[in-house]
């Protein structure tokens, strides 16, 4: 095998939770009379940073700032996290990544204090060696923590690979110097994950297989 270590996006990519991220910033978005969004819509216009992508939406941070807003969608998010499911497959392509004798970890854009208990509370948490989130809730500095993340794992950089769902994952693979691959069933939709020119898949089972 070419890699020997998997780094994993959280949300998006192993959580299905790109539902209650939109019922989240719809909540948001009918408190201050600005039309709500479906999935689709939200898969064209979700970015980081998110602050661009609540301007996008309509937010006028020149009226109240973003953590306003921010604060809002968190605590949503919170109150029906238990809801959320992982994607289909997730749990035996990593129980199947482990076995072939891969390392896996997980590099997310959630706050730190909360992520520990979501992979946990998903019966995940056995099968990670390191899981690093951020410091704040606003999704903020994943570049920053995945560059040091790098001195963590006893790997070279050629033996690591990155899965996300994002163009932004795929930006902090390339600042982390690491391989990267993209997975369409999360928050952004296929054409705006091929065009960053990775390898792009839309089930857990054929990523499993391309590396395998």
């Amino acid at each position: 095998m070419k890699y020997k270590h998997i780094i994993w996006d959280w949300n998006g990519t192993l959580l299905d939770d790109r539902w209650l991220c939109v019922e989240g910033i719809n909540e948001s978005l009918k408190k201050r009379s600005l039309p709500i969004i479906t999935e689709e819509i939200y898969k064209k216009v979700f970015s980081f940073p998110v602050e661009d992508y609540y301007e996008r939406l309509g937010f006028d941070f020149k009226q109240e700032p973003f953590e306003v807003a921010g604060d809002e969608f968190v605590a949503y998010y919170a109150k029906f996290f238990h809801k959320t499911k992982l994607h289909n497959q997730v749990s035996s392509v990593i129980k199947d990544f482990s076995a072939a004798g891969l390392s896996q970890s997980i590099l997310s854009a959630g706050k730190q204090e909360y992520l520990n208990e979501w992979v946990k509370v998903h019966g995940l948490l056995d099968y990670f060696t390191i899981i690093r989130g951020i410091d704040n809730q606003y999704a903020r500095g994943k570049v920053e923590l995945g560059k040091s993340f790098m001195n963590e794992l006893p790997y070279d950089k050629k033996e690591v690979v990155m899965i996300g769902d994002t163009v932004h994952d795929s930006d902090v693979a390339t600042a982390m110097h690491i391989d990267c691959l993209l997975i369409d069933h999360g928050h952004m939709g296929t054409e705006r994950l091929q065009d960053t020119g990775r390898r792009v898949f839309s089930r857990m089972g054929q990523i499993l297989d391309y590396l395998i």
